[in-house]
């Protein structure tokens, strides 16, 4: 399995396909079968209802049906973070697709006070790959014993955590330290790996990301990881 760090992409849908085509020759070289992208990659992540209204994709559309056409071509399993409409209501979503098909989404269960424009998801979908059974976290549901609890509940083995912690420069220092304790928490309450997705870089002179994107085992060991303001992938193999 491969986690991807990649820069901040906003408003430009063409270039994240690109990039997903790129990581996915990078991962056909270490013959890996998933790749993990970060929380609203596809549109970027920006919460504004405006922004949502512009950006959002319907999962049953013609438009992001040609978006599945273009991964058709892709041999591994895709996690991707994406703005979903359905009807009137927005979702924070991962979509897992393989091969051009869409396989099932997790939405975002526990939202910030800044993505009152999201409405929370209620399932916690878990999905089996070569007899690897994973779910899906996003972000700020690691903050929370219950979404994991509720993957492990179903026998995942693994965590998938799409992310994305572009913040103020004050705060990004903050919590730069504390990413990885949160989540080792949730790893010893559940035993499973933990692999996330972020973006690094900076948006501007005020905002920055460091990610992490890396890997932690059931022992709770950061095993593998992005260095900070790089784009690469994290790799882990789960036997």
């Amino acid at each position: 399995m491969g986690a991807c760090q990649t820069p901040e992409l906003l408003e430009d849908v063409p270039a994240a396909l690109a990039m997903v085509e790129s990581f996915s020759a990078e991962a056909g070289l270490a013959d890996l079968d998933l790749l993990l992208f970060p929380e609203c990659f596809l549109q970027g992540y920006l919460v504004t209802p405006e922004y949502l209204r512009r950006h959002a994709l319907d999962l049953d559309s013609a438009a992001f049906g040609e978006i599945l056409l273009r991964l058709a071509s892709i041999p591994q399993t895709l996690v991707i973070g994406l703005i979903e409409r359905r009807h009137e209501r927005f979702y924070n979503t991962a979509a897992v697709i393989n091969r051009g098909r869409l396989l099932g989404t997790y939405r975002k269960t526990h939202l910030t006070a800044g993505e009152s424009a999201f409405t929370a998801g209620t399932g916690y979908p878990v999905f089996d790959l070569n007899g690897v059974r994973f779910g899906i976290n996003i972000c700020y549901d690691t903050r929370f014993p219950e979404p994991a609890r509720a993957v492990a509940a179903q026998g995942a083995r693994v965590l998938l955590v799409c992310a994305q912690n572009m913040m103020r420069r004050r705060n990004a220092e903050r919590w730069r330290p504390l990413h990885h304790a949160i989540r080792a928490d949730r790893v010893r309450e559940t035993g499973m790996w933990l692999i996330s997705a972020d973006v690094t870089g900076q948006r501007d002179e005020q905002r920055i990301g460091y990610g992490p994107t890396s890997v932690i085992n059931p022992a709770a060991r950061v095993v593998a990881q992005v260095p900070a303001l790089t784009v690469g992938m994290a790799v882990t193999e789960v036997g």
